[in-house]
């Protein structure tokens, strides 16, 4: 082999160019990041999944509650719950529909934020 072959062989064998190393270390930045906001949107669509369970609880109950109550009753509950340790707000709104039903809408909020909505739909009590 002459000199001029040789240097021809090491020039190809140089290895990795800074910039080669440095678009390398950007593109797993990029993933890094991309995984980690990945991971953090989970956590917090995890995170409110015990409120939102208690004011399912709440709502549903409140439903049984409506249905089961007369309507001279129903004005009297409470528009406050507290369940799991958390106090569960309570709204509730009727309408009458086509059909000749009440539709009741119970809206339950947990203070930390979950929620919940439930539907019933009640017969309209006669007048008296």
């Amino acid at each position: 082999m002459d000199g001029a072959e040789m240097r021809r062989r090491l020039k190809g064998d140089r290895g990795l160019t800074l910039i080669e190393l440095a678009v390398a270390v950007l593109v797993l930045a990029i993933g890094s990041i991309a995984a980690l906001r990945a991971a953090d949107q989970s956590r917090m669509a995890i995170g409110g999944a015990a409120d939102r369970l208690l004011a399912q609880i709440v709502a549903r109950n409140r439903a049984e509650e409506l249905r089961l109550l007369p309507p001279e009753e129903r004005a009297a509950l409470p528009t406050e719950i507290t369940m799991g340790g958390q106090t569960i707000s309570l709204a509730t709104t009727t309408k009458t529909t086509a059909a000749g039903l009440t539709e009741t809408t119970v809206t339950a909020r947990a203070q930390r934020g979950g929620g919940a909505i439930f539907v019933i739909y009640l017969p309209v009590e006669p007048a008296s």
